[in-house]
């Protein structure tokens, strides 16, 4: 099966506020991206992709997402994470129906695509299923079948909001690039020990030198 990956972000200005007190305001617009970036990146990589929608009305993100291969659509909602996704994968049916989609957290800089594969890969055994986060509170995957709508309910405590939705848990063991996903300065570094993409990595260096 092949899959269409949603990936929503904000604008970079406002994204990953809770990195604030690690970072500072003017190192973390550019870590957010420099994350999206190394998840799109492998997102593509990934034998189980086959193409990956941006929902985004940030301008240099689009610019930057849109050079690595992903298509760019705008937050017309503008009401939040879910209704981005929900947009996102609208717009990747309206297009092509039968589509397995998946929703994919825009911060997951560890990503490696044969990961990435195993769980699209059992994934592709449910009409909904869902990838707990490494805190086991949150999601970072939620995908949907063909011919399944996608249903996401991402935000605190979501595990077990998208359990309570109906999405299998994907009980999945040597995939923490695809769980590891970064709002606080613990989850950096984390993600950091696990080994980031090359984007990250340079952020990050900028980070310690600003230290």
């Amino acid at each position: 099966m092949q899959w269409t990956l949603v990936i929503p972000l904000k604008p970079l200005e406002r994204a990953k506020s809770r990195l604030a007190a690690t970072t500072g305001d003017t190192l973390r617009p550019g870590l957010a991206l420099a994350f999206a970036q190394d998840t799109v990146a492998a997102a593509l990589a990934c034998s189980a992709v086959r193409d990956v929608v941006v929902v985004t009305d940030d301008s240099t993100a689009g610019r930057e997402l849109a050079v690595l291969g992903a298509r760019i659509v705008g937050d017309e909602p503008a009401g939040g994470l879910n209704a981005a996704l929900a947009h996102g994968a609208a717009a990747v049916r309206a297009e092509r129906p039968r589509t397995a989609v998946a929703a994919l957290n825009a911060d997951l800089p560890a990503l490696r695509p044969m990961e990435l594969a195993r769980v699209l890969g059992n994934a592709a055994e449910f009409p909904r299923s869902f990838l707990p986060d490494a805190a086991g509170i949150g999601t970072t995957l939620l995908s949907a079948a063909s011919g399944r709508e996608l249903r996401p309910a991402f935000g605190t405590a979501s595990r077990s909001r998208h359990t309570a939705s109906g999405a299998v848990e994907l009980g999945l063991d040597g995939v923490d690039s695809v769980r590891q996903d970064v709002d606080t300065g613990e989850d950096l570094r984390a993600a950091l020990a696990l080994g980031v993409g090359p984007r990250t990595a340079t952020a990050a260096a900028r980070l310690l030198i600003a230290d």
